[in-house]
């Protein structure tokens, strides 16, 4: 059996008019993150760190920035692509786990609903899925409530 690990890290800027989604969930909060899809630093982390476990380069690459198809796309569609990528490979997630990094708004009542959903999409048993919050202290542009980011580690396994 082929054991792998990844690790994948997004982090976006909080602007106002934009909804607040995380892990795929909308969280109500006057400020959103900006990007080019809907900006969910979670599931973008996640996506990395398949990819990268896997040896097929980052979300980037797959999902370019610049493509007019993936403007305002739902995150969650991206999770999805990827897992289908994995498992063409022969590659299956073992786990997941990811901490995100915001001052505000509170995201501990929402991890339940985020475990549920990410499991939802990669087709998986939720206790698969970590998902921790903290803070910075009030420090750097998280403290300052200029971002939010978000780290994810996975262990895929492969027959």
């Amino acid at each position: 059996m082929k054991i792998r690990t990844g690790l994948g890290f997004d982090v976006h800027r909080l602007v106002e008019n934009r909804p607040l989604i995380i892990g795929g969930i909308e969280i109500p909060h006057t400020l959103g993150l900006l990007g080019h899809s809907d900006a969910d630093v979670l599931i973008h982390a996640i996506c990395d760190a398949l990819l990268g476990a896997a040896g097929l380069r980052d979300i980037g690459y797959h999902f370019p920035d610049t493509a007019a198809e993936y403007k305002n796309v739902d995150s969650k569609i991206l999770l999805h692509k990827v897992m289908v990528l994995l498992r063409d490979k022969g590659w299956q997630i073992g786990n997941i786990d990811s901490t995100i990094c915001a001052e505000r708004p509170k995201l501990n009542p929402h991890i339940p609903a985020m475990t549920d959903c990410l499991a939802s999409v990669l087709e998986i048993d939720a206790e698969c899925i970590s998902i921790k919050a903290t803070t910075t202290e009030t420090l750097g542009y998280t403290g300052r409530q200029e971002g939010i980011s978000a780290f994810a580690t996975c262990l895929i396994t492969k027959d």
